[in-house]
């Protein structure tokens, strides 16, 4: 981000609409939060919120009908959805204040009140580089120095504030991630001062802070950082172990384990961006690669020759991902592709990768892939500067290519319907019989339904 500020025209044109119909009903419009974010950065806003002054919410919803859907389901803490012609969708929301009616937790609720000016709604933003807005006329609106903050990559609270909703310092780690941030101090404290309250958030919220670390953050160890600095590392063991774990330094230069798996969360987004990767595949990529020496510390301990080693870390690692997979509430079909990522991370290292070995890691990896194994090994081998980067699974990928299991592990040859059809009975002993010639094709016994049915007859009853 440069001193000059970008042309607002082209953000603010595709909002004319809204803000004239929001006019009209005698409201003040206010872009606010991300999108003026984003719009500093040179980014496309990744969502786009209005706050409205001057209108109830009755008034308000009549306007934004006119120019659309309108979703109610916000609408008690002043938040309405418009869905537009386009399929756009605006978040339209009436500055809240705070009221003396107390919650179980801060002794405060918060309600809607078009009263509330600009600068008090800022100040209820949780960091400076959200608490900035757009007129509709293009003029900034920056009380707490968040472009200042911005363009120095500091991540800072507004105001005290800021202790109102304890997932906050998860949402830095995110924001940290995203932006390529450092937590300032002062909100660093603030942050630890939260700590207790961990307890009390609901587990999808805290999903959704990591959710957004591994599917947008661009430097994720910058998120691990300031989750370190917040203290915040202190809920998950299984990462804050990795700090200060040696490791033996003719093969990880760049210092403890907590260090190299900044470094392959990194190549980890590197990758990603490179291969276009998006979605869950890119989550399950970000999160293995959190978690997948995770194993270290329990397994580092020096050889005869006196070098630390981590013998069976992969194994380990698994067990310690699933945990902090639970913790974190990432979903369990999706912990289910991450924890066969982490086990099978040195899989490379083994025999060599002839087709057995390739069809039989496959199926092991499954329901992950050896395509984003590949990914996984490739970063963790640039996860050590200055050793160069390398691509050690590469010859592995190769063979996964020609078998067709790249992207998945092989189909079965053998089915029920051909055993049936070849007259077994149905029955626990058929689904036993599958399982053993499903193995058997790993290893290259047969490659058709013949082949295989020959197998059957030859190892029926063994």
């Amino acid at each position: 981000m440069n001193d000059r500020l970008p042309d607002p025209a082209p953000l603010l044109a595709q909002l004319r609409p809204l803000f004239a119909a929001i006019g009209a009903a005698g409201g003040r419009p206010l872009l606010v939060g991300g999108a003026v974010r984003d719009w500093l950065l040179g980014r496309a806003p990744a969502d786009v919120d209005v706050e409205v002054y001057g209108l109830d919410a009755d008034r308000l919803a009549a306007a934004l009908a006119l120019l659309g859907r309108v979703d109610a389901v916000g609408r008690a803490f002043g938040v309405l959805k418009l869905r537009l012609p386009d399929q756009r969708e605006v978040d339209v929301a009436l500055p809240q204040r705070r009221t003396a009616a107390a919650d179980h937790r801060h002794g405060v609720v918060l309600a809607p009140d078009p009263s509330v000016t600009p600068r008090e709604a800022a100040a209820r933003r949780d960091f400076t580089i959200n608490a900035m807005a757009l007129t509709p006329d293009g003029a900034l609106l920056d009380y707490f120095g968040g472009a200042d903050d911005l363009r120095a990559g500091v991540l800072r609270h507004v105001s005290p504030a800021f202790a109102e909703d304890a997932l906050r310092p998860l949402r830095a780690m995110q924001l940290a991630a995203r932006f390529g941030l450092r937590l300032a101090p002062e909100t660093a404290a603030l942050c630890r001062d939260l700590l207790p309250e961990a307890a009390t958030l609901p587990v999808e919220r805290v999903w959704g802070e990591w959710e957004k670390w591994a599917a947008r953050g661009t430097h994720p160890s910058a998120g691990l950082r300031a989750l370190a600095e917040s203290g915040w590392l202190a809920l998950y063991p299984e990462l804050a172990a990795l700090v200060g774990c040696p490791q033996d330094a003719t093969w990880h230069p760049e210092g403890d384990v907590w260090v190299h798996t900044g470094h392959v969360c990194d190549a980890a987004a590197r990758i990603a961006a490179r291969d276009g990767l998006a979605g869950e595949a890119r989550v399950a990529l970000l999160l293995a690669a959190l978690c997948h020496d995770l194993g270290k510390p329990a397994t580092t301990a020096p050889g005869a020759d006196g070098r630390l080693r981590s013998p069976g870390h992969d194994q380990a690692g698994a067990l310690l991902a699933r945990s902090f997979l639970a913790r974190i509430g990432c979903p369990r079909a999706l912990a289910e592709r991450i924890v066969p990522l982490v086990r099978e991370h040195l899989a490379h290292l083994g025999a060599a990768p002839t087709a057995r070995v390739v069809r039989r890691l496959a199926a092991r990896l499954a329901p992950a892939t050896v395509a984003l194994w590949g990914r996984l090994v490739e970063a963790d081998a640039a996860g050590r500067p200055p050793l160069p980067p390398a691509t050690p699974a590469a010859p592995v990928v190769a063979v996964a290519e020609q078998l067709g299991v790249v992207t998945g592990r092989p189909a079965p040859i053998l089915r029920g319907q051909h055993l049936l059809q070849a007259g077994y009975a149905p029955g626990p002993a058929l689904g036993a019989l599958l399982r053993r010639a499903y193995q058997a094709q790993l290893d290259g016994a047969f490659d058709t339904v013949e082949g295989a049915l020959a197998w059957v007859a030859q190892h029926a009853g063994g």
